[in-house]
């Protein structure tokens, strides 16, 4: 793809945090697609920034570990302010395709669509387990309850969010909770919005780095509920 073809209006987020192994090969393969690729890094004690920076991604460092939430919101604010008019949240651990996201905004644009969130139960391309299959759905269930978006995988972290949306986004919560606060905020806009389906992969890197599912839900029920 030439330079000329790639998506200057899209800004990828990418919160990153001891990803070194795999975190140069997520970005290069983004970079063909995408001009702005933001990795915030969230205080990595391994070589995670420098070699997202060598990957060509545009870096911006926590000196501490503040949380995935903090590293996303501190992405939102950037975006905004170089004027993006897509942002789409990448996971930095190799679990999405690039290919997902492409779809995900072509699908934005024709559709004039404000919100894309990524669902690995549309189709049958993700083999998630029966564990956390359950736990999955339980979390889109808890969220639902709070929010007018009515999701089958209100947990992904594959999105596509406009700037009118992404204007209206302020994640209060660092951690893991913000995966519900995110969707409930966006479910407040009243804009126009859909789910596509995408893979997820699941590689024992990625299964590794991951945290308790059970203790995830933990979080969003208590999210919700107080």
């Amino acid at each position: 793809m030439t330079q000329s073809a790639l998506n200057h209006d899209t800004f990828v987020v990418i919160p990153l945090y001891n990803e070194a192994t795999v975190i140069a090969e997520v970005i290069r393969e983004l970079k063909q697609h995408f001009k702005h690729v933001i990795c915030v890094d969230d205080g990595s004690t391994d070589a995670s920034a420098t070699l997202a920076k060598q990957a060509g991604a545009f870096v911006i460092n926590h000196p501490i570990n503040l949380g995935q939430g903090a590293a996303l919101q501190t992405g939102f604010e950037f975006a905004l302010q170089q004027n993006a008019d897509y942002v789409i949240t990448f996971d930095a651990d190799g679990q999405h395709r690039v290919e997902d996201a492409l779809r995900m905004l072509e699908r934005a644009r024709c559709e004039n669509l404000a919100i894309v969130v990524g669902s690995r139960f549309l189709d049958t391309r993700t083999q998630p387990g029966a564990l956390k299959k359950l736990v999955l759905k339980t979390a889109a269930f808890v969220t639902n309850l709070a929010t007018s978006m009515k999701l089958t995988d209100a947990h992904n972290g594959l999105r596509l969010i406009r700037r009118d949306a992404l204007k209206k986004i302020d994640l209060k919560q660092d951690r893991m909770a913000h995966g519900t606060e995110i969707i409930i905020q966006l479910g407040k806009c009243d804009l126009p919005w859909a789910e596509e389906p995408v893979e997820v992969l699941y590689t024992s890197y990625s299964k590794a780095k991951g945290q308790s599912l059970l203790n995830s839900v933990n979080i969003l029920i208590d999210l919700v509920v107080r």
